[in-house]
């Protein structure tokens, strides 16, 4: 408690310092500085790098768009323990991405309505269709968000599985003469084979054979795989039988108390590493990019960024210590969905224009030219000539030394400006050739891959992360249900109890893992469970559930 009032505190000194502004880069409001140029503020409720104050690409959109943004991440809270400090306080930022503590701020009438400005905004009135947009629209009929991921233009282009999986080292594998792993089972039995045939790095490190990030909201790498292991794709807190039409609850299937036992298993054998269930989000990257996780379960997003790029910056991927994803299920021949075809609208949350904004038409002037392909393009390319080259056929390329700069926290800091957390494209640029980002361009991606990784896809039949998994169609349009779970407040008994399920499964799911009776652990957890009537949760989704699916009919 005494830690968490701290970090409140600091906190509200923080953005308090930040949104009244003194000076140059703290104005904010969209007010124009000494250089001509209007600063905004924002505050993105997840953890994040800051740029520096001169970052050089953040100076040429600026001159480019006559707009700067001053960007500011969770520290040491939860985001609606930090939504609330700043709900309390009445002083917003200009920009505000509230995750979790959206309908906060929704509640609290601190967002600008949109409606009657999207469509003076060519690049965001195209950024989602009408029945997209429509599905945005809150209680009282008002826009008051803009979902800023997974929208694709054009044709789609996938190279990375930017979402949940089973990773391994390509160590591991390489080991074992690239083995095809199926199941859980197999995937443990390998860790443990060769955690027992190499239990240190090169350099003498003891390997961690398995972690399991556990804080906050985060749970998920512990909590949701039953999902997936049963074959069904990330609605994130129930499966959705697409043939019946109906909410399951995964928390409670046979396959639940098989994926829980195995960690249990695990964990007793030492596989699991003990301080799983305490240590922190930026204990966990450390570990990972310190190359001694053997494996875990994770989303790419979530630590490819972070721990992907300090490995590759240590040196450590010619070790063998990138990871890649397995299809893993529960059983062999099962067909699996952890990674599906198409672009996910989260309608749950996304970036804000707060009542505290004295320019929101100046802010999503902003917005709209951060979507213009040149501006796009230095967002996720960078600078011409500087970190990437474009051949005879007007192919974005880059050599191994833009490569390295690109993964370099120092360098990124100082020159990259990605403007993450507002709005941008997947798929294809406007030019119909390039990808929107680098990531998608299929040969600078695979030309970028360490040479481990290389030889591990090669052994694998595969050029791309998403083919070492297979893609699976989009799924129906209720797609996915948790855009709608994560909304739901006490105020209804289905909310209530979903409040209630997520704090059963934070506080009993680790002593599951880590029970000297398993049997007698999952039974008291199943009680405790059961109290909470996820049968009101189940209901309430299946309603929104038919409800979708009624709303998808009329654009048909």
């Amino acid at each position: 408690m005494k830690k968490k009032m701290v970090s409140a505190l600091l906190l509200t000194s923080m953005l308090a310092g930040m949104f009244s502004g003194c000076g140059k880069t703290q104005a904010g409001g969209g007010a124009v500085n000494e250089d001509g140029i209007k600063e905004f503020t924002a505050f993105f409720a997840v953890p994040g790098s800051e740029i520096n104050d001169d970052n050089e690409i953040q100076q040429i959109i600026a001159e480019k768009t006559g707009c700067k943004v001053k960007e500011t991440w969770l520290t040491g809270q939860t985001a609606e323990e930090a939504i609330g400090t700043l709900i309390a306080g009445g002083e917003y930022p200009d920009f505000v991405e509230a995750g979790n503590g959206s309908v906060q701020m929704y509640e609290a009438g601190a967002l600008v309505a949109l409606d009657d400005y999207i469509d003076k905004y060519p690049n965001i009135k195209e950024f989602f269709t009408e029945q997209e947009w429509d599905q945005l629209r809150q209680s009282d009929g008002h826009i008051y968000w803009i979902p800023q991921f997974s929208n694709i233009y054009g044709e789609e282009r996938v190279c990375t599985h930017n979402d949940e999986a089973f990773w391994i080292q390509t160590r591991v594998l390489k080991w074992a003469n690239y083995p095809k792993i199926e199941t859980m089972d197999e995937y443990f039995d390998l860790i443990e084979a060769y955690n027992e045939a190499n239990p240190t790095m090169e350099d003498g490190t003891e390997n961690i054979p398995y972690t399991i990030l556990c804080e906050d909201w985060r749970y998920f790498c512990l909590e949701n795989a039953p999902e997936f292991l049963d074959g069904y794709p990330n609605d994130g807190s129930v499966i959705v039988d697409p043939e019946k039409k109906e909410i399951i609850d995964y928390n409670t299937t046979p396959t639940a108390k098989k994926y829980f036992q195995k960690l249990n298993e695990e964990y007793k054998k030492g596989i699991v590493d003990p301080e799983s269930f305490t240590q922190t989000y930026d204990e966990y990257i450390a570990k990972l990019s310190s190359g001694r996780v053997l494996g875990m379960i994770d989303q790419w997003w979530d630590f490819a960024y972070t721990a992907e790029d300090a490995i590759k910056t240590a040196g450590l991927e010619d070790e063998g210590c990138k990871y890649v994803p397995l299809p893993i299920t529960i059983e062999k021949g099962m067909k699996n969905q952890w990674h599906n075809s198409g672009g996910v609208l989260n309608v749950s949350s996304g970036l804000a224009i707060t009542t505290s904004c004295k320019d929101v038409e100046g802010a999503l002037q902003f917005v709209n030219d951060l979507l213009d392909q040149d501006v796009h393009n230095l967002r996720m390319w960078g600078v011409e000539g500087v970190d990437y080259n474009v051949d005879e056929n007007g192919m974005f390329y880059r050599t191994e030394e833009q490569r390295a700069r690109s993964a370099d926290t120092a360098y990124k800091a100082s020159h990259a400006c990605g403007y993450s957390y507002f709005p941008q494209w997947d798929g294809t640029s406007r030019d119909g050739k390039n990808a929107m980002k680098p990531a998608g361009q299929e040969a600078e991606f695979y030309d970028g891959l360490a040479d481990t990784v290389k030889e591990c896809f090669d052994a694998y039949g595969a050029k791309t992360y998403v083919e070492m998994l297979g893609t699976s169609p989009a799924p129906g349009p209720w797609y996915p249900m948790y855009t709608y779970s994560s909304t739901m407040t006490t105020s209804t008994p289905g909310g209530t109890a979903w409040t209630m399920m997520g704090e059963i499964k934070h506080q009993y799911l680790p002593k599951v893992v880590m029970a000297d009776d398993f049997e007698k652990g999952w039974d008291e957890y199943m009680k405790e469970y059961s109290k909470c009537k996820p049968e009101d949760f189940i209901a309430e989704m299946q309603t929104e559930l038919e409800r979708r699916i009624t709303e998808a009919a009329k654009y048909e």
